[in-house]
């Protein structure tokens, strides 16, 4: 059996982080390392899935779930408006292979990071 993702030892509670919401099967946290004032992660409590292509094949409704909670998110936090990105393979600079979403929010007008 593989280790637990850095994302399960947080849920669990085995390395601190600052949870920001939780369903019964989602949770988000703040990134560690923001690349916008607002840069949060929307983790699947399961580890079923390492990436968004699988989440979408075996899980669309998990995956629906999250757009759901990121919305919910910059409601709360950026005015309702965000980006989504999913990262897929390590040369897509994914380091963790947990299925995960970045919200990134609160941009200065036309200083977006990234492209």
């Amino acid at each position: 059996m593989s280790e637990p993702s850095i994302f399960t030892r947080i849920l669990t509670g085995d390395i601190p982080g600052e949870i920001l919401l939780e369903t019964e099967r989602i949770f988000a946290i703040r990134d560690i390392n923001p690349q916008a004032p607002l840069h949060v992660l929307i983790i699947p409590k399961t580890e079923d899935y390492r990436d968004v292509t699988e989440l979408a094949a075996g899980d669309p409704e998990l995956l629906a779930e999250m757009v759901t909670v990121a919305q919910r998110l910059a409601d709360e936090h950026a005015n309702g408006e965000y980006r989504l990105i999913f990262n897929k393979g390590a040369s897509a600079a994914q380091s963790v292979f947990h299925v995960h979403a970045h919200v990134l929010g609160n941009f200065e007008e036309n200083k977006l990071v990234g492209f």
